[in-house]
């Protein structure tokens, strides 16, 4: 059965006021992934898929991790640069566009990706499947003034 809460979490993420509690939400999934050993995130608590992504800095050649909403498809995670509708893509995406490769970890499984990013008449179609999927990034695209990048992570 269907976790109801994914309709109620996808109503919210249309609200403005969710990009504006965005830190406090970060926050909290932090908390979360570490007390449970990745094994919960607040987007999964909704019935969402959530996966923690980490890439090697591109400055540092440290890990980086985020928790992010993912789009699946097929066997693939698709990965929206939304940054909560802000003007600056997330770091995580100039890490993967510098690397073709990260790993991603669901429910404490890790998996190593490879990253594609998608453009032009193939970011259309996705863009349109992800605008079904979650609603907000229209919002959040509009309030960053800039086209969303979108990301292909594939099992290797």
């Amino acid at each position: 059965m269907a976790n109801p809460l994914a309709n109620l979490a996808r109503k919210l993420g249309t609200q403005p006021w969710v990009m504006e509690a965005s830190r406090g939400i970060i926050w909290a999934d932090k908390k979360l992934h570490r007390w449970f050993g990745g094994k919960v995130s607040l987007v999964g608590i909704a019935g969402l898929p959530s996966l923690r992504l980490t890439t090697v800095g591109r400055k540092s050649g440290l890990p980086r991790s985020t928790n992010l909403l993912y789009f699946p498809h097929g066997a693939d995670f698709v990965l929206t640069g939304s940054n909560w509708g802000r003007p600056r893509n997330p770091a995580w995406t100039f890490n993967l566009r510098a690397l073709s490769e990260a790993e991603v970890a669901i429910r404490g499984r890790v998996v190593a990706v490879k990253v594609r990013e998608l453009e032009g008449e193939e970011y259309e179609r996705m863009w349109a499947e992800l605008l079904r999927f979650w609603p907000g990034y229209e919002m959040e695209r509009v309030a960053a003034g800039r086209p969303l990048p979108v990301f292909v992570l594939s099992p290797q």
